[in-house]
């Protein structure tokens, strides 16, 4: 796919009536800010023609960012040190690309490495957002996004893409997002520390490796990008077999991911006594008590870790796995959430030389697994005027090990994966994968 870059320039907010805020404040960083992912993510839409021109969709997020100032901002830090975002409107970085040939003969089903070209470097750039807008031949538009985690997490950036979509239709933001993240998680006045957070969100410095990951990393031969499609009606037979007897019947993603982490750890051919876990990302707006709106912009997701050995995850029926999922997920609730903040307000952090355990350096996650489930954002409401993206999916990231549950663009409930493997572990996975027993 070769790609011509006709345009960069970066676009910042646009006020109703001039009436532009101070471009001399900065927000803190919330607790969860702090301790997620130091990096940036992309995601990489489609969309069939007639589409809006790019004048429309630039103006549209002009319009947004003054909805949405910290992504018009930058990272850095106020005087106490303190990581903080700039409220200084230095704008996002916008780019108009072009490709000579039609869509369909070119984009890949799954994330490969020739998607990169269809957004902006992940890496050592300094705008909090880049939009990146393809024509090709046909009159197709891809639009390829990149955002730093830290100014928000998915179920925040999705609404802001939502919101970008209203704003170019010159339609009014509604919901407007919820600024508090400076303000919202205090620490109780009598903290209350229940969990070892030290060595589950946290972990000393002096024990992490550090290993630079770039767009041209070498270090990936041996790992393939599979998509798995599974439709409405396979899950629902996994739900049926597993669920026989319970009031609650597991969700589509308890199953699906209680089913992926059985077939994963059967392709490697791991031995039976080693310990096998997932990382799974929690939304605390519902678990936090009071309820946290979900207009909340900013990052509000912990993480559960089910664990098995992987005898007992092979061997035990898949209820086993999906009970290990919902009772692991329950317990980060808003007990968790609390005793989280608390201990991140403290001064133990900064004592104890503490790093997040947060961090997407690891080209190989086996025996384990970490999961990015975006079944529930509304990735399919991002609307420019001419219907939603027919197609989307994350950029390409070789780790092994690292799961992308995502909504079908059928809309019929079925759920893609993408799954990164080792290329031996393909054919046995492939073989098992379908398998309902």
């Amino acid at each position: 796919m070769k790609i011509t870059i006709e345009s960069s320039r970066v676009v910042k907010p646009t006020y109703q009536n001039g009436n532009a805020p101070s471009t001399n404040n900065h927000v803190r960083l919330s607790v969860f800010d702090k301790v997620t992912y130091s990096t940036h993510i992309a995601v990489i839409y489609a969309f069939n023609p007639p589409t809006p021109s790019n004048l429309a969709i630039e103006k549209g997020l002009s319009k947004v960012l003054s909805d949405y100032r910290e992504w018009a901002g930058r990272l850095g830090e106020d005087k106490e040190g303190n990581p903080v975002i700039l409220l200084n409107d230095q704008g996002v970085r916008f780019v108009e690309a072009t490709v000579s040939s039609k869509l369909r003969n070119v984009l890949p089903s799954k994330p490969t490495k020739e998607i990169q070209c269809l957004h902006q470097c992940l890496y050592g750039i300094e705008e909090l957002v880049q939009v990146q807008l393809t024509r090709f031949t046909c009159g197709s538009l891809v639009v390829g996004f990149t955002a730093h985690h830290q100014v928000a997490d998915g179920h925040a950036t999705s609404n802001f893409l939502v919101a970008w979509g209203l704003a170019t239709r010159d339609l009014a933001v509604d919901p407007t997002p919820l600024h508090t993240r400076d303000t919202l998680f205090k620490p109780r006045d009598l903290p209350l520390i229940q969990y070892d957070h030290q060595k589950i969100e946290y972990t000393n410095k002096k024990y992490t490796k550090h290993i630079t990951i770039s767009d041209d990393n070498s270090n990936e031969e041996g790992i393939v990008i599979h998509k798995v499609h599974f439709t409405n009606e396979f899950i629902n037979k996994l739900r049926v077999k597993a669920s026989t007897g319970l009031v609650k019947p597991y969700s589509r993603f308890e199953i699906t991911l209680a089913h992926l982490w059985r077939v994963i750890t059967k392709a490697r051919g791991l031995h039976g006594h080693e310990m096998t876990q997932i990382r799974i990302s929690v939304n605390g707006r519902v678990r936090l008590n009071p309820k946290v709106p979900n207009e909340y912009f900013g990052n509000l997701v912990l993480w559960a870790f089910p664990r098995s050995k992987v005898r007992d995850l092979i061997n035990r029926p898949l209820r086993y796995a999906a009970e290990l999922i919902r009772a692991e997920v329950a317990k980060v609730n808003d007990t968790y959430f609390k005793s989280f903040i608390d201990f991140s307000n403290s001064d133990i952090i900064k004592k104890e030389g503490l790093v997040s355990t947060a961090v997407m350096n690891k080209l190989i996650l086996s025996p384990d697994l970490e999961v990015d489930s975006w079944l529930t954002f509304p990735f399919y409401d991002l609307d420019f005027g001419s219907g939603s993206p027919y197609y989307f999916m994350p950029t390409y990231f070789a780790t092994e090990g690292m799961l992308f549950l995502l909504p079908s663009y059928l809309g019929d409930g079925s759920i893609d994966a993408i799954v990164p493997l080792f290329n031996d572990n393909l054919d046995t996975f492939k073989m098992c994968c379908y398998n309902l027993d």
